[in-house]
């Protein structure tokens, strides 16, 4: 039925594979079993009964059962509803936005005192106010790096073609440097740290136990017995499980990477996959003992029975269920002592995070009423949906970069703490690492929300009280996400990541970046090249304004030492064509650094010339104002044309300073930046070459001796920024 076909009231006939149109409160439910992953990102389908307080949500999936409802709430008055109305745009701006608009303001007073400056003492040495004033706004075009709108959304576009070569799409261009920034990873579990496919890994049973290899719902892998003799019983329990099972598998479809699928509860296929693993086919099986009767589970019994006919006439009654449920002596003729170890059993496998199951057998001759009891007890089969082969080695990652990882799921707590003690996220066996639960959030037991690093059985506010609760904090935070219930925390989150292939619509629509393989070490590869982006933007920064600083300081201290008028307008806008153009441009496309990774993220508030960078811009712009007046002064001793070797000089030097800055001076992965480069020098050499371009910039041809003068000054610029001021770029690397 489709959503828009109901209103409050109406009454609900739902059955297996219906999709919920409405929220909706149950009347009668029989054997209910719900898919709220579309809504949670949970895998696990949901028990559902007339006592459920949550009843049934808009969005979600009919696995199992039938149920009739009544409907409560539609439209933007259901859960799906609320949740999607909370997504309104974000109006703050991204921290760079932040630290760039104060550098604007800062470098507008500056530039505009010092042109005064420079305006003020020309007219004091006799020069012509018009002279001086087209000088005095050149200086201050010059001074400027105009090109750094340009430099940053080039930075921006090569990190996001980057990202989506690593298959990371990113929404938001901006978002590309904010990750760069992130200091906190809200990660949840399902699908993102784990598989988000329930397998069986291990088979347990008095006198032997197993380990189940493989992943996922493909049907390869091993059940190794220990000891061997086991064998036999083990593929029995499988064989129980497999008939006492309503799912399927299906074969991986064009377009699906070669997955397979599950069909019906993923419990039940995980225990369809394990039976082939076994060397047990399903099909044959139910085609060899067809079912007869059935018990189905529900919530008040929590197991299955059903009843299957064999070639031979006998009857077969296969069982699962919880432990709980099937360990009973009502149930099972197993001697107590058989059951007690199992229930203790049971009791340790759930302990570390397992959804375990009890599966049991029985041999009739005829019917009979009493079709559950005097079974006998075949042992456990312990599921789980495991980490990625690649979770523990990413969250590693992640912490070698500075960046907290934390895990916010709405699963069990158990099931929470084995999955981050499995990933790293909590010593194995302490019991110091806190998970705090969504009900302990509700009673306001735990003050401090950034002191926990696993929290479970959370809901969608909660999720976003501990985002809140971060930023508030300092933190710049990014948040992973897949379910409907994920919208509002990815929105308010300083970097929403949604998860691709099963994320849902409003997960994507809410994120910044979605994630095309559902793979964190995506995102770990992703804050890689933020962090590239950010450098980049420093590294030009470096360069343009220590150049810009070099000018500044020439037209200042150039009559000091005798030189009257040290560059012409049209030299100084030369000069800057140069080297804030193309090359500057280049800047944004150099390589990652091999460190960038191993040190800690930028302080949230820090300012983008913050960690030594100003210095190291006065420092700059202090030795090649030394290296260009000092070429300038010899040539003017010597009676060589000064100003034409002091804009050769200055324009060299800059070119140095920016060859000077990279990590890696040959390498081949921005061949951009050596291009242009050679490019600058060589219409530098043509503005004093070239007859036009003579009479504009009142420029002269130079000796092979003033040549030389001027680039030596570039020389000796290289050597100080490749030996003093490389290092600012990046913040100091993080000792492991």
């Amino acid at each position: 039925m489709a959503a828009a076909a109901v209103v409050p009231g109406d009454v609900l006939l739902l059955a297996e594979g219906d999709i919920v149109p409405a929220d909706a409160d149950l009347t009668e439910a029989s054997a209910l079993l719900v898919d709220e992953s579309m809504l949670t990102g949970e895998s696990v389908p949901v028990d559902k009964d007339v006592t459920a307080a949550a009843g049934l949500s808009a969005g979600t999936v009919v696995v199992r059962g039938r149920a009739v409802a009544i409907v409560t709430a539609t439209g933007s008055g259901s859960a799906l509803g609320r949740i999607a109305a909370s997504l309104h745009p974000r109006p703050r701006a991204t921290p760079l936005q932040r630290r760039l608009a104060g550098l604007g303001r800062v470098l507008a007073l500056v530039t505009v005192a010092l042109c005064v400056v420079v305006f003020v003492l020309g007219l004091a040495r006799g020069q012509a106010p018009e002279a001086m004033a087209v000088t005095a706004i050149s200086l201050a075009v010059a001074a400027v790096p105009e090109s750094l709108p340009a430099v940053v959304t080039l930075a921006l576009a090569i990190g996001a073609r980057r990202m989506a070569a690593r298959r990371a799409v990113v929404r938001r261009l901006p978002a590309v440097e904010t990750l760069g920034s992130v200091t906190v990873l809200a990660t949840d579990k399902t699908g993102t740290l784990t598989e988000g496919r329930m397998v069986v890994e291990r088979l347990w049973a008095p006198g032997w136990e197993a380990a189940v290899t493989g992943t996922g719902y493909r049907p390869e892998g091993e059940v190794l017995v220990e000891p061997p003799d086991g064998r036999d019983q083990a593929r029995a329990l499988l064989r129980v499980a497999a008939l006492c099972n309503d799912a399927s598998l299906r074969p991986p479809q064009p377009g699906e990477d070669g997955q397979w699928a599950a069909l019906g509860d993923p419990t039940e296929a995980a225990l369809l996959v394990a039976a082939a693993k076994a060397g047990l086919d399903p099909a044959v099986l139910a085609e060899l003992a067809p079912r007869v009767d059935e018990l189905p589970f529900d919530s008040l019994r929590k197991r299955m029975t059903t009843v299957h006919r064999t070639p031979a006439g006998w009857l077969e009654v296969c069982l699962k269920g919880a432990p709980e449920a099937v360990l009973d002596t009502a149930l099972v003729d197993d001697d107590a002592g058989t059951l007690s170890r199992a229930a203790e059993h049971a009791a340790r496998l759930a302990t570390d995070g397992y959804r375990v199951l009890a599966v049991a057998y029985a041999l009739r001759d005829r019917p009979g009423a009493a079709v559950e009891s005097g079974l006998r007890l075949l042992g456990l089969a312990a599921l789980s949906d495991p980490p990625k082969p690649a979770a523990e080695a990413t969250l590693a990652a992640c912490r070698r970069a500075g960046i907290t990882p934390v895990l916010i799921t709405g699963d069990h707590p158990a099931t929470a703490r084995a999955i981050a003690e499995r990933v790293g996220l909590l010593e194995r066996g302490s019991a110091t690492g806190r998970v705090a639960t969504g009900p302990d959030l509700a009673a306001g037991l735990v003050p401090d929300l950034t002191a926990v690093r696993v929290f479970a059985r959370t809901d969608p506010r909660q999720k976003l009280d501990i985002v809140e609760a971060w930023r508030a904090a300092g933190a710049v935070t990014a948040m992973t996400g897949d379910g409907v219930n994920d919208g509002p925390a990815l929105r308010h989150a300083d970097i929403g990541v949604a998860m691709g292939r099963r994320g849902t619509e409003v997960a994507r629509q809410a994120a910044d970046l979605v994630l095309a393989d559902d793979e964190l070490a995506t995102l770990v590869s992703a804050v890689e090249e933020g962090r590239r982006v950010y450098d980049n933007i420093r590294r030009f920064l470096l360069y343009a304004m220590s150049g810009g600083a070099a000018e500044i300081l020439v037209m200042l201290l150039g009559p000091l030492f005798g030189l009257a008028l040290p560059l012409r307008a049209g030299q100084i806008l030369w000069i800057n064509l140069l080297t804030h153009g193309l090359t500057g441009v280049a800047v944004g496309a150099e390589p990652v650094s091999a460190q960038a990774m191993r040190r800690p993220p930028r302080a949230p508030h820090e300012h983008v010339l913050g960690a030594g960078l100003w210095q190291g811009v006065l420092a700059l712009g202090a030795v090649v104002t030394a290296v260009s007046l000092t070429a300038a002064l010899w040539a003017e001793a010597a009676g060589r044309p000064w100003q034409s070797v002091l804009f050769l000089a200055l324009l060299v030097a800059q070119l140095g300073v920016v060859l000077g800055l990279r990590e890696r001076l040959f390498t081949r992965a921005n061949p951009f930046l050596p291009a242009a480069v050679l490019a600058s020098a060589g219409l530098a050499v043509a503005a004093l070459y070239l007859p036009l371009l003579q009479d504009v910039l009142q420029t002269v041809p130079l000796s092979w001796t003033d040549t030389g003068a001027a680039a030596t000054a570039g020389l000796a610029a290289f050597g100080a920024a490749r030996l003093g001021a490389r290092g600012l770029i990046l913040p100091a690397r993080r000792k492991d």
